[in-house]
């Protein structure tokens, strides 16, 4: 059950006017097709360990925990430290948790249900009893700054959740998972360089390989079809009709996919959770900030029934329900 959540974000933030300034797109435009006003970009001394233990840190002290309560650190990224070794290591170093399990996680934007998955499975399994879940990013350093279809979208920051064993009637209880994948659709987002050489590749790869590429259109129809399908099998099997959601809190990758996937579930649109408005499409620690931020604001209460549900490169996508739990904002 999820017992803390806490988010961090650069301190710097970029509006739409400030790219008008440097790119070619406007204020209009930008909002028009994702919906978004405001990202924020980590400078050059943030890495992501440093939003990942921000957002950690006041996850613990949302659940009233000290670093050393936690035996596992998972943190969900498509944007490490280093591509070698895993950032969560490091994440709980920082925090002083001790010689614990640690790992990364790579799903994209489908990383922070990968990631509860994961973490559920470890509690399931006895092998840890409090797990920290953490989305975090810094995707402005993959972007290609004259692209706008993807430059204006993303932006930087991290999310986290507490989970602990409990019971199932708990309020915070996680419910059902699903996850799904299909690698042909590997080109539709990805960065195509940057490890390894591929085979046969006897030259070095074009600067332009090394930023993050999406083919929007496409994306588009598949991310609504997939988290759709996906969140109609947690709806079946939580025993959960339409009515007794509360809320939807999906991946916010643009405004236009999370209306088109509100109508597409038949959850009315007002009830689906967003602040792609004011942070952009933060991949996989987007789900942590939208439930973080809602949490803070009074949005969502204790006992209310919420459908989580993300699309992200792999492909990969994945959808849990999960009653919200009675927790101080922090």
């Amino acid at each position: 059950m999820v017992a803390g959540i806490g988010s961090c974000l650069p301190s710097r933030c970029v509006t739409n006017a400030e790219l008008e300034r440097t790119m070619d797109t406007s204020d209009a435009w930008i909002r028009a097709r994702t919906g978004i006003a405001q990202r924020y970009v980590a400078d050059d001394g943030t890495r992501t360990s440093d939003l990942a233990v921000g957002a950690a840190e006041r996850a613990l002290k949302s659940a009233r925990l000290t670093p050393d309560a936690i035996d596992a650190v998972i943190v969900a990224t498509t944007t490490p430290d280093r591509p070698c070794p895993a950032t969560a290591p490091t994440v709980a170093a920082r925090l002083g948790a001790g010689p614990i399990t640690a790992f990364d996680v790579a799903a994209v934007c489908s990383g922070f249900l990968y990631g509860l998955a994961t973490a559920s499975g470890l509690i399931a399994s006895g092998a840890a009893e409090r797990v920290l879940v953490i989305g975090a990013e810094t995707f402005s350093r993959i972007l290609n700054p004259e692209d706008r279809s993807t430059s204006v979208i993303f932006g930087d920051g991290a999310g986290a959740v507490v989970l602990r064993a409990g019971e199932a009637d708990e309020t915070g209880a996680l419910g059902p998972l699903r996850l799904g994948s299909d690698g042909t659709g590997v080109d539709l987002i990805t960065v195509p360089a940057g490890g390894p050489p591929r085979p046969g590749e006897t030259a070095p790869a074009d600067s332009a390989d090394r930023y993050f590429t999406m083919e929007g259109k496409r994306v588009f129809w598949l991310a609504v079809q997939r988290m759709g399908e996906c969140a109609a099998s947690v709806l079946d099997r939580a025993g959960w009709q339409l009515e007794d959601v509360d809320w939807l809190v999906s991946h916010q990758a643009n405004h236009r996919i999370t209306a088109r996937l509100a109508d597409e579930i038949g959850i009315p649109r007002q009830r689906s959770v967003g602040n792609i408005a004011e942070v952009g499409n933060t991949a996989a620690a987007s789900i942590p900030l939208a439930l973080d931020h809602a949490h803070a604001q009074g949005t969502i209460r204790p006992g209310d029934r919420i459908l989580l549900t993300a699309f992200g490169g792999g492909l990969t996508w994945g959808a849990a329900a999960l009653t919200w739990p009675a927790i101080d904002p922090v």
